[in-house]
């Protein structure tokens, strides 16, 4: 096999990941092209991640893309997350993973609604559950756009109550407003558009699919071709990978990664003493770029593209991600994570190297930490949807 080098992957990663100067994309659609998707969990990233990337980037042309020009679209996807992904794309991952996640939520909620009365059977609770959907679809379409309160309002079903983990001290009682609409959302009946105040909110408008986007998300793929095109654009971007990695990242099962990997005759090579794979024609080695740095926002797609980290990440992960898996803002210098970064209460960018990067890379890092400062204006950026990183929160308190 050919033997791809840690210094080559890194190599890779500030050219396609678009990250060294001379890669820079040219607006948000080719930046989150670059990257497959962006993670929307913490609605930060998405416009953190295009400033990264795309130089004199503002929260207005990405938000020109995702709601006036509609060329990016914030769908659910792998790993049942949501991310924001170019318009064209979202066929494929709708019908690569969001297809199965739709399955599998739905005999969950049936359950659920079974086990709180709503339904005296599977089978009951099934029917229910297809007569709010098409109510409250209805009610949108009437609407045009609506948040989940005004749905609410039109239909008084969506204020049910689940009782969840009834025995335990963390027991619950959620409205079924929440997993309807994220049932129709993973069905691809509806998106979520607009957020309710500004690009740090969490909340979003619902529209019908076909309102927001003219003939919907396009004509249905088959979902083997869908993960096959899948798999062809992760190993372009983050290639080379292991199976393990493809598999974490998309959600799919072993069999399904398998599958893709050999629908794209994914190519062998020797990561290390680990099987990785490139696509057929990329064992080359790639252009070094010039020197880089980073500042990356938490969740950024690059350092959640891989579930094997140790080739960029070296020793630290305690100070970087949360318990949970998610990475921290971090610094990143020639394909490298090198340090992290967050803010002080006026907002105000703090960071805090974590190994000796020399005084040229030093100073390179200070500058681009004050274009965070001036780029934010005094907007603090709080964790949204996950925890935030030890070292972000030791940088915080400073």
């Amino acid at each position: 096999m050919e033997r791809i080098s840690v210094g080559e992957r890194r190599a890779r990663l500030g050219r396609r990941h678009r990250l060294a100067p001379s890669c820079h994309a040219g607006d948000p659609v080719e930046a989150a092209a670059s990257l497959v998707v962006l993670h929307s969990t913490d609605p930060a990233t998405v416009h953190l991640s295009i400033a990264a990337r795309v130089p004199g980037s503002e929260v207005e042309g990405t938000e020109r893309a995702l709601y006036d020009d509609r060329t990016l679209i914030r769908m659910l996807g792998m790993r049942r997350t949501v991310f924001v992904v170019p318009t064209a794309f979202a066929p494929v991952i709708q019908a690569a993973c969001t297809d199965d996640i739709a399955q599998k939520q739905r005999k969950l909620l049936v359950k659920h609604l079974t086990e709180a009365g709503i339904g005296a059977d599977l089978e009951a609770s099934a029917t229910w559950l297809q007569s709010v959907e098409e109510s409250t679809a209805a009610a949108l379409a009437l609407r045009g756009s609506a948040t989940a309160q005004e749905l609410s309002a039109d239909e008084p079903r969506l204020r049910s109550r689940l009782m969840m983990a009834p025995d335990k001290s963390y027991a619950a009682q959620p409205y079924v407003t929440s997993r309807v609409l994220f049932q129709l959302s993973a069905d691809g009946r509806i998106v979520r558009g607009r957020p309710l105040g500004t690009w740090l909110s969490g909340q979003h408008q619902w529209s019908p699919v076909e309102s927001w986007l003219p003939g919907g998300l396009g004509d249905k793929l088959p979902a083997d071709e869908a993960r096959a095109t899948l798999a062809r654009a992760w190993l372009t971007t983050f290639g080379p990978g292991t199976s393990a990695d493809l598999q974490w990242w998309t959600g799919w099962t072993l069999g399904q990664t398998k599958k893709a990997l050999t629908a794209v005759e994914a190519v062998a090579v020797d990561l290390d003493g680990t099987v990785g794979y490139v696509l057929p024609g990329d064992e080359a080695p790639e252009i070094e770029p010039e020197p880089w740095v980073a500042l990356l926002p938490a969740l950024d797609p690059t350092p959640m593209g891989w579930k094997e980290r140790g080739w960029y990440l070296g020793e630290h992960k305690a100070r970087m991600f949360d318990t949970t898996g998610n990475i921290g803002p971090s610094i990143w210098a020639d394909g490298r994570i090198v340090g992290g970064w967050g803010q002080a209460e006026n907002g105000e960018v703090r960071y805090e190297l974590l190994e000796d990067v020399g005084t040229e890379t030093a100073d390179a890092i200070e500058t681009e930490a004050d274009r965070w400062t001036k780029w934010l204006a005094g907007v603090r950026v709080a964790p949204r949807g996950r925890r935030p990183s030890p070292l972000e929160t030791e940088l915080s308190k400073r």
